[in-house]
């Protein structure tokens, strides 16, 4: 009963940036409960690449380049989906960017680019997949939001902002399409331990100190952490969770305050 629970086959999934990080670590996720799984990128070389490291896990991926945040270049591109894999059960909303500036310095086309890409590009992919999973009652929606989706911290306002409407965005759409039985939610990774991450989760280096002074569970993320809260979301046990953002962050939020020197890191 506990595998029937969780297994995705017949599914089919769009892990939005699923070529690296934590969109591999959702798409493996997904992928190894059974689900077919579709990943795109505006870059060939990058879809190239995560066919082969899916592979190494026996993990056939269909892949397609598009432009998230192009409304047409969206819809070619999940029209190709539909036809060449089928119609899409689970979308993951996981592309995103940042851009860290502080705000006086943020030229306002830098921040339109992460609100582009982080706030707009999860609408116009959810408004081309819903009408079909309405249609069928039933679907799986997560976008990937952040510890920033409640909270503000230096240098990151467009991330913060774009990440903050998504998580309203989340409940928006839980609010006109749950009755159509699609699960709309939300997972809010805390720090990741990840290619990104990794100049600065050194011992000694500021910022490690910081998440390890911070975080109650005393260590950084692992991107399998974040693919198996998007597992739980898009399987059957969340079947009656809706309009909900699982923060997979350690503790940080549970033990959040100002931490002496935080705003010199």
């Amino acid at each position: 009963m506990i595998n029937q629970l969780f297994d995705l086959s017949g599914k089919i999934a769009l892990v939005t940036g699923g070529t690296h990080g934590i969109g591999m670590a959702c798409g493996k996720a997904l992928a190894k409960a059974g689900a077919k799984l579709c990943v795109n990128d505006i870059n060939d070389e990058k879809l190239a690449e995560c066919k082969a490291e899916y592979a190494k896990d026996g993990i056939e991926v269909f892949t397609v380049n598009f432009n998230v945040t192009s409304e047409e270049d969206v819809d070619k591109g999940i029209s190709i989906i539909e036809k060449e894999v089928g119609a899409i059960d689970i979308l993951v909303n996981n592309a995103g960017i940042i851009k860290r500036v502080p705000i006086l310095e943020m030229p306002i086309k830098d921040f339109e680019m992460v609100i582009d890409v982080d706030l707009v590009a999860p609408l116009i992919v959810a408004k081309r997949v819903a009408p079909g999973m309405i249609e069928r009652r039933q679907g799986k929606i997560i976008n990937m939001c952040s510890m920033m989706s409640v909270y503000g911290r230096q240098n990151v306002s467009a991330y913060a902002a774009a990440k903050g409407g998504l998580k309203l965005l989340t409940e928006n759409m839980t609010c006109e399409w749950a009755k159509y039985n699609l699960q709309i939610n939300g997972v809010g990774p805390g720090y990741i331990a990840t290619s990104q991450t990794a100049p600065i989760r050194e011992d000694g280096h500021p910022f490690n100190d910081l998440v390890m002074t911070r975080t109650p569970a005393g260590r950084w993320g692992q991107p399998e952490d974040i693919g198996n809260a998007t597992l739980f979301l898009a399987s059957k046990a969340a079947d009656f969770i809706n309009g909900h953002i699982l923060y997979v962050d350690g503790g940080i939020l549970a033990n959040f305050g100002y931490v002496k020197g935080e705003n010199e890191v």
